[in-house]
């Protein structure tokens, strides 16, 4: 499919694969950003086939001019107004949206605080009459570095859920699948994506091959969950989100370990490992 792409969330670990993706593979790519001192921060860089346009996400009306012209849009979910985005797209003449979403979305279960800006993002995207993709993620691979500061403290890692496994997902294996469904609308419009990563990890599985990659002896220690959510309270996760988490994996309400075949499917190649998701980030932990 030709014409520019627009894509929210570029200077975040999903958006800047996804530019990086698209720009290497000579798409037009037109990069939302709120200020002008972020456009340094979009992942793959500005110049070349991407250029920068200024937009905020919770104000539609600001986000006439960055879509003018396009063709095609990726857009995070949880805004302020999606009815409203959809609409800018849709008067804009956008003709496919690619929408991340989440695999707990399946559920349609509004109480819980994560899941209903997935589901009212998705009702946003059925109700807009736009032409449109859902994508439905695993866990990110890029959650760990959430635990940098711990491994740049000490060789002891502390964290919620030890018995909770994932397939965590690669950026760039996301942002390849959303690139294919972009790039295709007749093959792709209307349909849900599940991509994953190649295995079920628990934390502590991680935090070893993070150890590994580092070359350190790194300790994982598990916490209960009345410490799980002590932490998430002094790290200033907002009440409503502890509770949506402990929901998901307290009460095991949302369950990512299941390995799909999405990211081959769809890409032609098999999803990246943690190993060399570790292997590349290294120096954040550091």
């Amino acid at each position: 499919m030709s014409g520019v792409t627009v894509v929210t969330g570029a200077t975040g670990n999903v958006g800047g694969a996804l530019v990086a993706a698209l720009s290497s593979a000579g798409t037009p790519v037109r990069a939302v950003v709120r200020a002008e001192a972020d456009a340094a921060r979009v992942g793959g860089g500005a110049g070349g086939n991407v250029e920068i346009a200024l937009g905020d996400l919770n104000d539609p009306v600001t986000m006439a001019a960055a879509l003018t012209g396009a063709q095609s849009l990726f857009l995070l979910p949880g805004y302020a107004d999606m009815p409203g985005l959809y609409a800018a797209a849709r008067e804009a003449g956008i003709a496919h949206v690619v929408q991340l979403s989440g695999m707990s979305a399946a559920s349609g279960d509004t109480s819980n605080a994560v899941t209903e800006y997935m589901v009212r993002s998705e009702q946003a995207a059925a109700e807009s009459g736009v032409p449109h993709t859902l994508v439905r993620p695993s866990a990110f691979m890029t959650n760990a570095l959430r635990w940098a500061g711990q491994i740049r403290a000490g060789d002891t890692v502390t964290l919620p859920f030890p018995d909770v496994a994932t397939a965590c997902l690669h950026p760039a294996d996301l942002a390849a699948v959303i690139a294919a469904a972009l790039a295709d609308p007749a093959r792709y419009a209307g349909q849900v994506l599940l991509p994953t990563g190649p295995e079920a990890l628990r934390p502590g599985d991680q935090v070893a091959i993070l150890a590994e990659a580092l070359n350190r002896p790194l300790r994982f220690v598990g916490l209960t969950d009345d410490q799980a959510r002590e932490q998430m309270a002094a790290e200033g996760t907002p009440q409503r989100y502890i509770d949506a988490f402990m929901d998901f994996y307290a009460d095991g309400n949302l369950d990512e370990s299941p390995v799909r075949d999405t990211v081959a499917q769809v890409t032609g190649s098999a999803p990246r490992t943690f190993a060399t998701w570790a292997a590349e980030n290294v120096e954040a932990f550091a």
